[in-house]
Protein backbone atom coordinates (compact mmCIF):
# COMPACT_ATOMS: atom_id res chain seq x y z
CA UNK A 1 0.00 0.00 0.00
CA UNK A 2 2.75 2.57 0.78
CA UNK A 3 4.21 2.26 -2.85
CA UNK A 4 0.85 2.68 -4.14
CA UNK A 5 0.51 6.45 -2.18
CA UNK A 6 1.71 8.29 -5.17
CA UNK A 7 -0.57 6.79 -7.43
CA UNK A 8 -3.69 7.14 -6.18
CA UNK A 9 -5.99 10.23 -7.90
CA UNK A 10 -6.93 12.86 -6.30
CA UNK A 11 -4.78 13.10 -3.79
CA UNK A 12 -2.39 15.70 -2.55
CA UNK A 13 0.70 15.67 -2.48
CA UNK A 14 1.03 15.48 1.29
CA UNK A 15 -1.32 12.83 2.17
CA UNK A 16 0.27 10.14 4.74
CA UNK A 17 -0.03 6.36 4.80
CA UNK A 18 -0.79 5.48 8.99
CA UNK A 19 -1.47 2.31 9.81
CA UNK A 20 -3.19 1.39 5.94
CA UNK A 21 -5.35 4.90 6.45
CA UNK A 22 -4.98 8.30 4.06
CA UNK A 23 -4.42 11.00 6.74
CA UNK A 24 -4.45 14.42 4.55
CA UNK A 25 -3.00 17.05 6.89
CA UNK A 26 -5.00 20.37 7.58
CA UNK A 27 -3.82 23.56 5.65
CA UNK A 28 -0.43 24.88 7.47
CA UNK A 29 -0.46 28.12 9.18
CA UNK A 30 2.22 30.97 8.58
CA UNK A 31 3.84 29.94 12.33
CA UNK A 32 4.36 26.50 11.07
CA UNK A 33 5.79 27.74 7.79
CA UNK A 34 7.77 30.03 9.77
CA UNK A 35 9.12 27.10 12.25
CA UNK A 36 10.05 25.03 8.67
CA UNK A 37 12.34 28.08 7.54
CA UNK A 38 13.88 28.45 10.85
CA UNK A 39 15.08 24.78 10.88
CA UNK A 40 14.91 23.92 7.64
CA UNK A 41 18.25 26.97 6.99
CA UNK A 42 19.89 26.01 10.37
CA UNK A 43 20.52 22.07 9.61
CA UNK A 44 21.41 22.86 5.99
CA UNK A 45 24.07 25.50 7.72
CA UNK A 46 24.66 23.07 10.70
CA UNK A 47 24.90 19.32 9.12
CA UNK A 48 28.24 18.46 7.61
CA UNK A 49 27.54 18.07 4.13
CA UNK A 50 29.86 14.86 3.53
CA UNK A 51 27.80 13.07 6.04
CA UNK A 52 23.90 14.56 5.85
CA UNK A 53 21.26 16.01 3.43
CA UNK A 54 17.87 17.77 4.66
CA UNK A 55 15.01 17.24 2.87
CA UNK A 56 11.17 18.42 3.08
CA UNK A 57 7.66 17.69 1.88
CA UNK A 58 9.24 13.80 1.03
CA UNK A 59 7.63 11.21 3.02
CA UNK A 60 9.37 7.99 4.47
CA UNK A 61 8.60 4.63 3.98
CA UNK A 62 8.59 2.35 6.99
CA UNK A 63 6.41 -0.46 6.11
CA UNK A 64 3.28 -1.42 3.58
CA UNK A 65 1.18 0.28 5.79
CA UNK A 66 2.70 3.07 6.98
CA UNK A 67 4.57 5.67 4.71
CA UNK A 68 4.64 9.32 6.79
CA UNK A 69 5.44 12.84 5.59
CA UNK A 70 7.86 14.26 8.50
CA UNK A 71 7.73 17.66 8.00
CA UNK A 72 11.60 17.64 8.06
CA UNK A 73 14.14 14.96 7.76
CA UNK A 74 18.10 14.38 8.13
CA UNK A 75 19.27 11.56 6.18
CA UNK A 76 22.17 10.16 5.39
CA UNK A 77 24.33 11.53 2.46
CA UNK A 78 25.15 7.95 1.31
CA UNK A 79 21.15 7.67 1.07
CA UNK A 80 20.76 9.79 -2.33
CA UNK A 81 17.56 8.48 -3.72
CA UNK A 82 16.53 9.28 -7.55
CA UNK A 83 15.26 12.64 -7.93
CA UNK A 84 12.00 11.56 -8.88
CA UNK A 85 11.60 9.63 -5.75
CA UNK A 86 8.71 11.17 -3.27
CA UNK A 87 10.29 8.44 -0.47
CA UNK A 88 13.29 7.74 1.32
CA UNK A 89 13.62 3.98 3.03
CA UNK A 90 13.55 4.27 6.94
CA UNK A 91 17.32 3.68 7.18
CA UNK A 92 18.17 6.13 5.75
CA UNK A 93 17.00 8.95 7.76
CA UNK A 94 18.86 9.91 11.15
CA UNK A 95 16.19 12.95 12.47
CA UNK A 96 12.52 13.86 11.85
CA UNK A 97 11.06 16.74 12.77
CA UNK A 98 7.46 17.43 12.92
CA UNK A 99 5.96 21.00 13.53
CA UNK A 100 2.97 20.05 15.42
CA UNK A 101 -0.46 21.88 14.16
CA UNK A 102 -3.83 22.22 15.50
CA UNK A 103 -5.11 19.18 13.32
CA UNK A 104 -2.03 17.04 13.70
CA UNK A 105 -1.49 17.39 17.71
CA UNK A 106 -2.29 13.36 18.46
CA UNK A 107 -0.44 12.48 15.04
CA UNK A 108 2.30 14.33 16.07
CA UNK A 109 2.68 13.62 19.95
CA UNK A 110 1.39 9.82 19.77
CA UNK A 111 1.56 7.97 16.97
CA UNK A 112 4.12 9.37 14.58
CA UNK A 113 6.67 8.63 17.52
CA UNK A 114 6.05 5.27 18.30
CA UNK A 115 6.44 4.62 13.92
CA UNK A 116 9.86 6.49 13.81
CA UNK A 117 11.27 4.59 16.91
CA UNK A 118 10.21 1.49 15.45
CA UNK A 119 11.63 2.02 12.45
CA UNK A 120 14.90 2.75 14.38
CA UNK A 121 15.14 6.34 13.03
CA UNK A 122 17.83 7.58 15.91
CA UNK A 123 16.50 10.79 16.30
CA UNK A 124 12.87 12.51 16.79
CA UNK A 125 11.96 16.38 17.28
CA UNK A 126 8.75 17.79 18.30
CA UNK A 127 7.69 21.68 17.65
CA UNK A 128 5.26 23.24 19.58
CA UNK A 129 4.17 26.82 19.62
CA UNK A 130 4.27 28.24 23.71
CA UNK A 131 1.85 30.31 24.88
CA UNK A 132 4.16 33.48 23.77
CA UNK A 133 3.71 32.27 20.11
CA UNK A 134 7.78 30.98 20.32
CA UNK A 135 8.81 28.00 19.48
CA UNK A 136 9.27 24.73 22.11
CA UNK A 137 11.50 22.47 20.53
CA UNK A 138 10.69 18.47 22.28
CA UNK A 139 13.75 16.58 21.68
CA UNK A 140 14.53 12.50 21.83
CA UNK A 141 16.69 10.14 20.92
CA UNK A 142 16.20 6.59 20.41
CA UNK A 143 17.26 3.85 22.73
CA UNK A 144 18.28 0.64 21.28
CA UNK A 145 17.91 -1.16 23.87
CA UNK A 146 14.34 -0.28 24.33
CA UNK A 147 13.70 0.63 21.01
CA UNK A 148 11.42 3.44 22.27
CA UNK A 149 12.64 7.24 22.20
CA UNK A 150 14.06 8.87 25.97
CA UNK A 151 14.20 12.32 25.79
CA UNK A 152 17.36 14.78 25.23
CA UNK A 153 15.40 18.10 26.08
CA UNK A 154 13.08 20.41 26.27
CA UNK A 155 14.17 24.10 24.53
CA UNK A 156 12.86 27.23 24.47
CA UNK A 157 14.91 30.10 23.95
CA UNK A 158 18.08 28.15 22.07
CA UNK A 159 18.59 24.25 21.06
CA UNK A 160 21.78 23.32 21.85
CA UNK A 161 22.59 19.78 21.47
CA UNK A 162 25.72 17.76 20.66
CA UNK A 163 23.93 15.06 18.73
CA UNK A 164 23.32 13.85 15.63
CA UNK A 165 25.84 16.86 14.87
CA UNK A 166 26.86 19.69 17.10
CA UNK A 167 23.34 21.86 16.96
CA UNK A 168 22.94 25.81 18.28
CA UNK A 169 19.72 27.18 17.10
CA UNK A 170 18.94 30.30 18.47
CA UNK A 171 14.98 29.63 18.72
CA UNK A 172 13.93 33.19 18.52
CA UNK A 173 15.07 34.17 15.53
CA UNK A 174 11.44 32.82 14.17
CA UNK A 175 10.53 36.55 14.06
CA UNK A 176 12.89 36.89 11.41
CA UNK A 177 11.33 34.11 9.15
Amino acid sequence: MAEDLDRLPGLPSDAELIDGSIVIPSPRALSHMKALRLFESAFVRLAPRESYRVSRDISVVIGPRQRPRPDLLVVHARAEIDDEETCYPADAVVLVLEVTSRGSVTLDREWKPHLYADAGIPFHWRVERSSRGKPVVYAFERDPATQAYGPLGIFHDRVDLPVPFPIDIDLTEIDRM
